[in-house]
């Protein structure tokens, strides 16, 4: 029998504010982080809006030597991972023994940029030296390594929008197996560079307006950007260190579509959900509710609802389902991890956060969306979806302890 894994520790960087309880309160209240674009006046840039960190201070979380080799991203992995460890109340020994896998959907765009700017635009031969250490997907990753000194099985997984559920599944995988008892995981992500936006904005699935997940108005997703990190550890390492447990990792599933690079299919999704519910040896008549992924886009929020009714047959209509990125946006790699400390803190609360913005239902989309009012309820089982470009899958099983 596998062992069981628990989640002890909760951390995250968001357009909602920075830390979890800012996270969480505007969460429930329904209060969104999306606002008006800043940054890019006088660009030709036709997203009009997005759920920045506008008053994230580098400066208040790091020292002048350290900020030359932090890329944004790295910055927000290590604000939440440092809140992560602090609440789950490690000590030095038990994180240097320790894992982490740090996931990112893009890595450091901010270095890609300045790093190109400095070269195309200015003409300048030369680029910072620290260039290639700081702009590294795995540059997270390893700042996590070295400033928290954590010196076990330490790398990077990057799947697109299922980035972090990824990361959290091969971080199961390691303590289950044995190898460590404790790993850091989650995801993060900073898009907001001009290139990124441009690409972005060529694919013409953003919102000119506001997310409206699952409503028949619906035109688009909205950018977001920050980082959610958990601690994961072993029930038996969590109990014999007295630690406050939030939730039981119980099981995860993984899929690919195998199939359209864009245009997601309904099996794959529900193969990975099916997965879950198979790993965590809970049928599925007991999920009360999902973290839906939830985009707002024409053909998500339908597929997924569809995935859903597949998987779960007539108690589909006794599921609540949310999409919280209605609230702090599409974190691309950094979602997943966002979503997952949400479904984690409404396991704990018995509240369940909404989805915000919404309307009216929109055709083929007739679940109970929870629509813009959190909701009392005693809940036992959740399952939080990433379903990701490339038809990458990954879907995350918790279970109130």
């Amino acid at each position: 029998m596998a062992r069981r894994v628990v989640i002890s520790g909760l951390g995250t960087v968001s357009a909602l504010g920075q830390g979890r309880r800012k996270f969480w309160d505007a969460l429930i209240t329904g209060s969104p982080g999306i606002r008006a674009l800043q940054g890019f006046s006088g660009r030709d840039i036709k997203i009009p809006i997005g759920a920045q960190l506008v008053e994230f201070d580098a400066d208040a979380h790091f020292s002048s030597s350290d900020l030359p080799l932090l890329d944004r991203h790295s910055q927000f992995a290590l604000v939440a991972a440092r809140e992560a460890v602090a609440d789950a109340g490690l000590t030095p020994s038990e994180l240097h023994t320790g894992g982490a896998v740090i996931a990112t959907g893009c890595g450091g765009k901010e270095t890609d940029e300045e790093t190109y700017f400095r070269l195309y635009k200015e003409g300048k031969r030369r680029v910072h030296p620290l260039t290639i250490p700081r702009g590294m997907p795995s540059a997270a990753a390893s700042q996590v390594s070295m400033q928290l000194g954590v010196a076990g099985p330490v790398f990077t997984v990057s799947s697109a929008c299922a980035s972090s559920n990824h990361a959290v599944a091969q971080a199961a995988m390691m303590i289950q197996s044995g190898l460590v008892e404790v790993v850091i995981a989650g995801g993060s992500d900073a898009p907001f560079t001009y290139g990124l936006l441009k690409s972005w904005e060529a694919m013409r699935v953003l919102s000119a307006d506001n997310c409206r997940p699952f409503s028949a108005d619906r035109s688009g997703l909205v950018l977001g950007e920050g980082a959610g990190i958990v601690v994961l550890e072993s029930l038996e390492h969590a109990r014999q260190r007295g630690a406050a447990i939030y939730a039981e990792l119980a099981g995860f599933g993984m899929s690919a579509d195998a199939g359209h690079i864009t245009d997601p299919s309904a099996d794959g999704a529900a193969r990975a959900i099916l997965s879950a519910l198979d790993r965590a040896a809970v049928a599925p008549e007991r999920i009360d509710y999902v973290n839906a992924h939830g985009t707002g886009t024409q053909a998500n929020d339908v597929t997924e609802t569809r995935a859903l009714r597949q998987v779960f047959g007539a108690h589909a209509d006794q599921l609540a389902v949310s999409s919280t990125k209605s609230m702090h946006g599409h974190a691309l790699g950094a979602s997943g991890g966002l979503e997952l400390v949400a479904t984690v803190l409404a396991l704990k609360a018995g509240l369940l956060p909404p989805t915000a913005n919404f309307t009216r239902p929109g055709e083929g989309c007739d679940l109970d969306y929870l629509p813009n009012q959190a909701r009392e309820q005693d809940i036992e089982w959740a399952i939080s979806n990433s379903f990701a470009f490339g038809g990458l899958n990954a879907v995350l099983a918790v279970r109130r302890i």
